[in-house]
């Protein structure tokens, strides 16, 4: 069963900071944003046009957006997602929330994306 994806709007940013930071107020400007936290790091995952000062970052992120709700019996989405683009050598960040999954790749790499996840059958909404 093939899905339908979308593409997110803009441009996104993944932020490193440490995990006794605080979550800086600006992160929720954006319609998306994600916040992972671990004993190691504190994640944060928001547009490009919000403006944090973090330990590291990576910009210039495209954002793929598997169409939900999904249901929890439905395996291997995000597995069969990721080894077509792998097959294409194209790198991941992916994030999963309780209605579906989000998978970012270089914004230079989401044509290439979108062709491979195309020939795979799966249709992107515009």
């Amino acid at each position: 069963m093939k899905l339908n994806l979308g593409i997110l709007e803009g441009l996104f940013t993944i932020h490193r900071f440490s995990p006794k930071s605080k979550i800086p107020d600006k992160v929720y400007q954006g319609q998306f944003y994600s916040i992972s936290k671990t004993d190691e790091e504190l994640s944060v995952v928001c547009p490009s046009f919000v403006s944090l000062n973090s330990e590291k970052s990576e910009e210039n992120w495209a954002c793929i957006k598997v169409l939900g709700p999904l249901n929890f019996s439905l395996t291997g989405i995000l597995a069969d997602i990721s080894a077509i683009l792998a097959k294409s050598e194209i790198s991941i960040f992916a994030i999963s929330t309780f209605d579906t999954d989000y998978i970012l790749v270089k914004s230079e790499k989401l044509q290439a994306a979108k062709k491979a996840l195309q020939r795979a059958e799966y249709t992107f909404n515009i």
